[in-house]
């Protein structure tokens, strides 16, 4: 097999992710496993980092078996810098402003990696993301967090 026969991208994302997985599958090994019947705090992120390894696997051997994609262009510096910001400013926020403004503008922010988005748009997104997890998380799951933190109090 020659050199290029090999997809560079996907060889380059399938090494990625099984390192990323066998990193967290250690990780999470120093933790209680327990049981698929029993959880322990490690079991959950124990599963992610197995699919990581699973899913960089299939991708590395996407990236033997198909013939070489186009090259790999220039890094989007928007998205990245949009996509780390947003759980970023959703960690340090969410206690003082609450689980909904917080999520709102996260949802906001992550929603600008693209150049293509719109700001109606990019607002009627981080709306409908909000009012879903809110009846997912606090109404259907009744996890205990304040909607609104001591910030935004009326």
């Amino acid at each position: 097999m020659n050199s290029q026969s090999i997809d560079k991208a996907n060889l380059i994302c399938g090494v990625l992710l099984v390192l990323a997985g066998i990193f967290f599958a250690y990780q999470s090994i120093e933790l209680e496993l327990g049981t698929a019947f029993r959880m322990g705090p490690g079991y959950f992120p124990f599963i992610l980092a197995l699919a990581l390894i699973l899913f960089g696997g299939i991708i590395l051997f996407q990236a033997f078996r198909a013939a070489a994609s186009e090259p790999i262009g220039p890094i989007a510096w928007r998205g990245i810098l949009f996509i780390l910001a947003a759980p970023i400013f959703f960690g340090i926020t969410v206690r003082g402003l609450g689980f909904v403004p917080s999520l709102f503008f996260t949802g906001l922010i992550a929603a600008f990696a693209s150049h293509k988005m719109k700001p109606l748009t990019a607002v009627v997104l981080a709306a409908l993301l909000t009012v879903f997890s809110v009846l997912v998380f606090s109404y259907g799951l009744g996890l205990p967090f304040q909607r609104f933190g001591p910030w935004v109090r009326f």
